[in-house]
C-alpha cells in the first residue's frame, strides 16, 4: 500500500512511502536519496527528520514502550516516545525476544488448492538418474584443499586446450573447498561437509560424469567421499552389452601415485581423464522437458528494507507458480527465518514437517548459546544502512520468498532432495554456504535477490539476480537480471514481476538466455558448512 501511484522515480516525484499492512504504524520512504525534514506527504504526514531511502517513518505518535509494527508484526518496542514523522531506526528500538519453540501453530493454515499450471516447458539435459540439468558442465571434485592449486592449473589448460573441441559442454569447474583432512574430520558432525561435497558432485548440471582429484594421504579418501553405491548412474556401455545397469566406477587421479614424475605429469593425467568425460558430455543434447523438472533455490543477500516489499514478494509469487507447475523450490536461511517460525510451522503440510522445522531452529538456538552470541548480530551494517533495524524485521521480509504454498518437506544441511514441492532446506543465511548447500540438495537454477548489491555468482548453476530498487538496478545495470524496484514505483505489480521471473527462468534453464553472472563468469568459491561451536 503506497501514498502515491506516480510511475517513475525522478527528482520531481511526489514523496512516497510504503506500508505493508493497514495495521502498521511505520512505513518506509521509497524516494531515491530519501526525503528531507519538513517533507509533507499527500496524507498530511510531515517529516520531523531527514529520512534515508528505505528507512522507516512513524505514521502516528508511538509511546515509550509501545509496539513498532511492520508487516503487522511487532519488530521492536520504542525506547522513548516517537512522534509521528520521526525517523525510526535501530537505536530507537528494543528488539522483541525470540519466539519460543513450544506452543507453535502446527499445520493450521490450509490454503485452497490452486489449479495446476500446465503446458510450460524448457530445454534441459535428462540424466540417467531421472534428474534434469539446465547446464552441461564437467565438474572436477577434490577430496582435499591441498590439490586445489594443481587442479586449478589443469582446469585452465582444459578450458584453453580441450573445451573448444567440445561445443556442447558449457564449462569445466573445480569443486574447490577447504576441507578434507585434520582431526575434526572424524567428529560427529563431519557427515555434514562430507555429504555436502558428495551430493554436489552429483548435481544434475554435471550429467553424472564424476571425476575426482585426490592427494593420496588425506583423511577424506575418495572411497570415503564417494563410497560404492553412492553414484546412482548407469554405465551406458554395460546397458548396451547386457541390457542391465551397473554402478559407475569412480574415476580418481591421485597426485601422489608413483606414476607421476613432476608437476606437469600430474596436470597431464587430469587432462587425459577430463577428455574422456568431455567426450561423453559432448554427446548429450537438450530435449523438451516439463517445467516440473526445475529445482530452484531462492535466497537473498545484501538485503534492505525493500527486499520484503518488492523482490522477495515477487520471488514468492513466482514460487507459487513453480509449485503449481509441479516444480521444486527450496527456501532456506535458518539464521534469518528463525524469528518467523510460527509462520512456517502453521504452513507445514503435516505435523511431521512442522516438527522438522522446529528441530532445525532448536539446533540454531543451541549453536548461538554454545558460542555465547546473540541473534541480534545477524543484521549487518549494510542491512541497517538499507533500513532494516533488526533480525525480526529482516525475517519478515525474508520469509515472503517462500510464497503461500504449503511447506511439504524439510532437508537437513548437505542432504539431497527426495520430493517435489516447496521445501525448507535448512542452511545458514551466509550467501555462499546457503548456495553451496542448495547445490548439494540438487538445485539446477538459483534466484538471488539483493537491495544493497552483491556480485554473487556460482559456476555450477545459473544465478538470476533480482534488484529490489530502481537505483541499484540503474547503477548495476550489467549485474542485475530483473528490476523489482518497478513494484515500489507503481510501474509493475508483484504479479507482473513474478511472471517475468517465471518466464526468464524457463529461458535461462533452456540456455536461450544467459544471466549477467554467467556473462561475466562471476564465480565465487563454495563454502562447506562445518558446524563446529562458535568461538
Amino acid at each position: 500500500m503506497t501514498d502515491s501511484t506516480a510511475s517513475s522515480t525522478t527528482p520531481a516525484r511526489p514523496p512516497l512511502h510504503i506500508k505493508m499492512d493497514e495495521r502498521d504504524n511505520v512505513a518506509i520512504v521509497a524516494n531515491d536519496g530519501g526525503l528531507p525534514a519538513g517533507t509533507v506527504f499527500p496524507s498530511g504526514l510531515t517529516l520531523v527528520d531527514k529520512v534515508p531511502q528505505a528507512h522507516k517513518v512513524a505514521l502516528v505518535d508511538i509511546a515509550e514502550g509501545g509496539e513498532v509494527r511492520r508487516y503487522n508484526v511487532p519488530i521492536g518496542y520504542a525506547l522513548k516516545p516517537i512522534p509521528a514523522g520521526t525517523w525510526v531506526h535501530e537505536r530507537l528500538l528494543r528488539m522483541p525476544e525470540a519466539r519460543e519453540l513450544e506452543g507453535l501453530p502446527i499445520a493450521t493454515v490450509k490454503p485452497d488448492p490452486q489449479p495446476p499450471l500446465e503446458g510450460y516447458t524448457f530445454e534441459g539435459y535428462r540424466n540417467a538418474d531421472g534428474s534434469v540439468g539446465t547446464r552441461n558442465i564437467l565438474a572436477i571434485t577434490q577430496t582435499v584443499q591441498c590439490v586445489a592449486g594443481v587442479t586449478d592449473f589443469a582446469v585452465q589448460r582444459i578450458k584453453a586446450e580441450l573445451l573448444p573441441r567440445f561445443p556442447n559442454v558449457d564449462d569445466v569447474v573445480a569443486l574447490e573447498h577447504t576441507y578434507g583432512c585434520g582431526v575434526a574430520i572424524d567428529a560427529p558432525d563431519a557427515i555434514i561437509p562430507i555429504r555436502t561435497l558428495r551430493n554436489i558432485s552429483l548435481n544434475p548440471n554435471f550429467g553424472g560424469e564424476v571425476m575426482v582429484v585426490s592427494l593420496g594421504c588425506e583423511k577424506l579418501q575418495p572411497e570415503r567421499l564417494l563410497p560404492p553405491g553412492s553414484i546412482p548412474l548407469v554405465d551406458e556401455r554395460n546397458v548396451a552389452d547386457t541390457g542391465t545397469s551397473a554402478e559407475t566406477p569412480l574415476d580418481v587421479v591421485c597426485l601422489q601415485d608413483d606414476a607421476h614424475v613432476g608437476f606437469m605429469s600430474m596436470v597431464d593425467s587430469i587432462l587425459r581423464q577430463a577428455e574422456l568425460h568431455l567426450e561423453r558430455l559432448n554427446a548429450r543434447r537438450r530435449e523438451t522437458v516439463p517445467a516440473s523438472e526445475l529445482v530452484v533455490g531462492v535466497q537473498c543477500g545484501g538485503s534492505d528494507a525493500f527486499s520484503g516489499v518488492t523482490a522477495n514478494p515477487a520471488v514468492g509469487y513466482c514460487t507459487d507458480l513453480l509449485v503449481r507447475a509441479g516444480a521444486t523450490v527450496m527456501f532456506s536461511e535458518t539464521t534469518e527465518v528463525r524469528d518467523g517460525i510460527d509462520q512456517l510451522t502453521s504452513r507445514a503440510s503435516t505435523p511431521e514437517v512442522a516438527e522438522a522445522m522446529i528441530r532445525e531452529m532448536a539446533w540454531y538456538d543451541a549453536y548461538l548459546q554454545r558460542g555465547r552470541v546473540d541473534r541480534s548480530a545477524n543484521t549487518t551494517p549494510g542491512n541497517k544502512k538499507g533500513g532494516l533495524s533488526n533480525i525480526v524485521e529482516k525475517a519478515m521480509g525474508s520469509i515472503v520468498k517462500s510464497g503461500s504454498s504449503p511447506i511439504s518437506g524439510v532437508i537437513a544441511p548437505g542432504e539431497k532432495l527426495k520430493q517435489r514441492g516447496l521445501i525448507y532446506a535448512a542452511t545458514p543465511a551466509s550467501d555462499f554456504i546457503c548456495g553451496t548447500l542448495q547445490l548439494a540438495a540438487g538445485m539446477n537454477l538459483h534466484v538471488f535477490t539483493t537491495g544493497r548489491g552483491t556480485p554473487y555468482g556460482l559456476a555450477q548453476v545459473p544465478v538470476i539476480k533480482v534488484a529490489t530498487r530502481d537505483d541499484l538496478a540503474r547503477r548495476w545495470h550489467d549485474l542485475m537480471d530483473i528490476n523489482a524496484g518497478t513494484i515500489a514505483t507503481g510501474e509493475k505489480t508483484i504479479a507482473d514481476v513474478g511472471w517475468e521471473m517465471f518466464q526468464l527462468m524457463l529461458d535461462v534453464a533452456s540456455g536461450r538466455k544467459k544471466t549477467w553472472a554467467e556473462h561475466w563468469k562471476l564465480h565465487n568459491a563454495l563454502v562447506l558448512f562445518n558446524p563446529a561451536p562458535v568461538t
